[in-house]
């Protein structure tokens, strides 16, 4: 008989989250603290994926003529992946510890499944809504850019840097609503 070794990770947000949970949670106490530890593993996602996006377009990605729209697809698909990465390896060993009846490899797969689903529509929408948003956008944020930086005119460029982040921000909240009850219902269905 081969036994499984079950890791969970443990870290300095468990003990708050846990009395959080048990003092608003009633008797859905553990459900409560598992949504909190996806919201966080999603806010540490959500870093992770505008901080490459933001380092993918200020450096070998950043939108230019005559291929913007595809480089803008491309920064974006990178860091979404990578912020998957990060989001399944936490949510499979702090969020749903418990959740090894399924093979990792099933639940990854599922997992990427879900993630596939949400990073297509939010690459439709960043693809298709940062140029207008960066447009109508620009003159409403200007006067604070300029408080920073007096004198700044914006370029196209930075109407397009402005307008994916705005669409990625909008993209993000949709997508991890999305993840969430997907994958508590498909890929962490076992757990209890």
């Amino acid at each position: 008989m081969t036994h499984i070794r079950r890791i969970a990770v443990r870290n300095p947000l468990d003990a708050p989250i846990q009395t959080i949970a048990s003092r608003m949670g009633g008797g859905k106490a553990k459900e409560l603290e598992r949504f909190l530890k996806f919201a966080i593993v999603g806010a540490l996602g959500a870093m992770i994926d505008a901080g490459t996006l933001f380092i993918l377009q200020a450096t070998i990605l950043a939108p230019v003529e005559p291929s913007k729209d595809l480089k803008v697809a491309v920064a974006s698909s990178i860091a979404f992946i990578i912020a998957v990465a990060s989001n399944f390896i936490w949510n499979r060993y702090w969020t749903y510890p418990d959740s090894r009846s399924s093979s990792i490899r099933k639940q990854l797969a599922q997992f990427f499944v879900i993630s596939f689903v949400g990073w297509f529509g939010r690459t439709i929408w960043i693809s298709n809504a940062y140029h207008w948003l960066g447009t109508a956008l620009m003159p409403v944020f200007l006067p604070e850019i300029q408080l920073l930086r007096p004198g700044y005119v914006p370029s196209e460029s930075a109407e397009a840097k402005l307008g994916t982040m705005v669409a990625w921000l909008i993209g993000v909240i949709i997508v991890m609503v999305w993840n969430f009850l997907a994958n508590r219902y498909w890929t962490y269905k076992d757990v209890k």
